[in-house]
C-alpha cells in the first residue's frame, strides 16, 4: 500500500458522516453495530500501514544520520592525513609527503560522497515527515470518530428500549381502559346492571301480588259481613 493511498483512505474515513448512514439504515443497531466492526478494522489496517511509513521514516534519517557521521569522520582523517604530509615534507621527505597528500585527497573524496548521499536524502526526509504527520492526524480523527460512533450506538440502543418500554405500557393501559365500550370491564359493568333492573323488577312484581291478595281477603271479610247480617234479619 503507497503512503499517498494510505493518507487517502485515512483522510476519507476521518470524514465520514455518521448521521447521513443512520437516516439510511433500515435497522440502524445492526448498521452501527457493523459499522463499529468495519471502522475498527479499518484504523487496524491504517496503523500498520503508517507504522510501517514511519519505520521506513526512521531508516533513511538513520542512513542519513550515518553519512553525516561518515563526512565528518572523512574530514577528520584528511585533515590528519593532510597533517602528516606537511610534516614529512618539512623534514625532507616529499615522497611519503605526497603519499599522505594522496590518502588526504581519497579521504576529501569520501567526505564528499558521503556529504552529497546525506544532502540527496534530506528532501525525501522532509516530505515523508510531513506525511507522516498526516497520517499520525488522520488516525487520531479516525480514533476520536471510532468515539463518536460508539456514544452514537449507545445512545440509539437506549433511545431503542426506552421507546419499546413505553410502547408496551401504553398498550397495557389501553387493554384495560374503563373508559373503552368495547373493553371487558365495561361489558361486565352492563351485565350487573341489567342482572341488579332484573331484582328490582321481581321485587316490584313479588310486591304487587301480595297487594292483590289483602285487597282479595277484604273482599272475601265484607262479603262474609252481609251474609251474616242477613241471616240474623231473617230470623228476628
Amino acid at each position: 500500500m503507497t503512503k499517498q493511498t494510505v493518507l487517502g483512505r485515512v483522510t476519507q474515513l476521518a470524514r465520514a458522516n455518521i448521521n447521513a448512514l443512520l437516516d439510511q439504515a433500515e435497522d440502524p443497531q445492526k448498521m452501527l453495530d457493523q459499522l463499529i466492526r468495519d471502522y475498527t478494522n479499518n484504523i487496524v489496517e491504517a496503523e500498520q500501514a503508517v507504522a510501517s511509513t514511519i519505520g521506513n521514516l526512521r531508516l533513511m534519517e538513520q542512513d542519513h544520520q550515518e553519512d553525516m557521521e561518515a563526512a565528518q569522520e572523512w574530514g577528520s582523517k584528511a585533515l590528519a592525513a593532510s597533517r602528516k604530509a606537511d610534516e614529512l615534507r618539512g623534514a625532507g621527505r616529499t615522497a611519503d609527503a605526497d603519499k599522505f597528500d594522496n590518502l588526504a585527497k581519497v579521504a576529501l573524496g569520501r567526505q564528499l560522497r558521503s556529504e552529497r548521499e546525506a544532502k540527496t536524502a534530506e528532501p525525501t526526509i522532509a516530505s515523508q515527515t510531513a506525511v507522516v504527520d498526516k497520517l499520525k492526524s488522520g488516525l487520531e480523527q479516525m480514533k476520536a470518530k471510532l468515539g463518536q460512533l460508539q456514544a452514537k450506538r449507545d445512545e440509539l440502543v437506549a433511545r431503542a428500549k426506552s421507546a419499546e418500554a413505553q410502547n408496551r405500557m401504553m398498550d397495557a393501559v389501553k387493554s384495560v381502559d374503563v373508559l373503552d365500550p368495547t373493553s371487558e370491564l365495561h361489558r361486565f359493568e352492563d351485565k350487573v346492571r341489567r342482572e341488579e333492573a332484573r331484582a328490582l323488577g321481581k321485587q316490584e312484581l313479588a310486591a304487587s301480588s301480595l297487594d292483590a291478595q289483602f285487597e282479595e281477603l277484604e273482599s272475601v271479610g265484607e262479603e262474609a259481613e252481609i251474609e251474616a247480617r242477613l241471616a240474623a234479619l231473617k230470623s228476628a
